[in-house]
C-alpha cells in the first residue's frame, strides 16, 4: 500500500477532513490532498507529526519493511549529526587555536593580529556553516517529536547504544587527558611551580586542547543522537518538553 493510500485511509478511520488534518499539521489543504493523490510527499517533520497524530510508526507510512525504514531513519538522523557536529567541532578547535599566534608572535602585534583575525573567522565560519547545516537537519525534530519504533527494533538499537557507550568511553577519556595534558602546564606556569620551563611549550599545547575538543565534541555529539533516539519517549515526556510544546502550540495558533 503506497504512503498515499495509507494516509488516505488512517485520515478516514480518525474521521478528519483534509482541512482538519491541515490545520493540526500546519499546512493546507491542497497539500493534503497532494499527499493522498500522490502528486507530492510530506517531508520528515510532518512525517513524525502525521505518525503522532495516527499513532503509527513512520516504519508503518513509508515502507512495507519494518526493519529496512528504521534503519534508513536512524541513519539519516545520524549522518545529519555527524555533519553538524564535524563543523562545531573544527569551528571551536580553530578558536582555541587562533591563540597560539599570540603566543609565538607576541613581541610583533601587526603578526599575530593579522593571523588571529585570519584563523578565528575561518573559526567562526564553521560554527556559522553548522547552523546553517542544522537549520536544515531533521536531527533537531528528535527533540520536538515523538518517534514511534517497533517494539523489536528498539531493543536491537538500545543494545547498539549500550555498545557504543562502552566503545566511545575510551575514547571520550582520551580527549579528557589530551584537553587535561594540554592545559595543565599553563596552570602550573601560573602557579610558578616549573619557572617557565614550559613556557617553549605553550604553542604545542594549545594544539593539544584544540585536538581534545574536537575528538570529545564529535563523540558526544554522536552518543547523543543515539541517546535521543533510544530514550526519544522519556524525552518527549518530561514536563519542559510537554510545557514548550504547549507554548508552540498556543504561538502557532495565535
Amino acid at each position: 500500500m503506497a504512503f498515499s493510500e495509507k494516509l488516505y485511509k488512517l485520515r478516514k478511520e480518525k474521521g478528519l477532513s483534509q482541512e482538519a488534518l491541515a490545520e493540526k499539521l500546519n499546512t493546507s489543504r491542497q497539500a493534503i490532498s497532494k499527499w493522498e493523490n500522490g502528486q507530492g510527499f510530506p517531508e520528515t517533520e510532518k512525517l513524525l507529526m502525521i505518525g503522532n497524530i495516527f499513532e503509527v510508526s513512520i516504519d508503518y507510512l513509508l515502507k512495507d519493511t519494518v526493519e529496512q525504514s528504521h534503519e534508513n531513519e536512524q541513519g539519516y538522523y545520524v549522518r545529519g549529526v555527524f555533519v553538524t557536529s564535524k563543523y562545531i567541532a573544527l569551528g571551536m578547535s580553530l578558536l582555541i587555536l587562533a591563540t597560539v599566534p599570540y603566543i609565538i608572535f607576541k613581541h610583533d602585534p601587526a603578526i599575530y593580529t593579522f593571523l588571529i583575525i585570519i584563523i578565528a573567522v575561518l573559526g567562526i565560519g564553521a560554527l556559522m556553516a553548522a547552523a546553517v547545516i542544522d537549520e536544515g537537519n531533521k536531527y533537531k525534530i528528535l527533540r520536538k517529536e515523538t518517534l514511534l519504533f517497533d517494539q523489536n527494533y528498539h531493543k536491537e538499537l538500545t543494545a547498539r547504544y549500550e555498545n557504543m557507550k562502552k566503545r566511545y568511553a575510551p575514547v571520550m577519556i582520551l580527549s579528557f587527558c589530551i584537553i587535561a595534558a594540554g592545559g595543565l602546564p599553563f596552570i602550573l606556569e601560573e602557579k610558578e611551580i616549573t619557572s617557565g620551563f614550559l613556557v617553549p611549550y605553550y604553542p604545542y599545547c594549545v594544539a593539544l586542547m584544540a585536538v581534545g575538543a574536537y575528538i570529545f565534541i564529535r563523540t558526544v555529539a554522536i552518543l547523543d543522537t543515539y541517546k535521543l533516539l533510544v530514550k526519544n519517549e522519556e524525552h518527549t515526556n518530561r514536563l519542559s518538553y510537554k510545557i514548550r510544546k504547549k507554548v508552540k502550540e498556543k504561538l502557532d495558533n495565535f
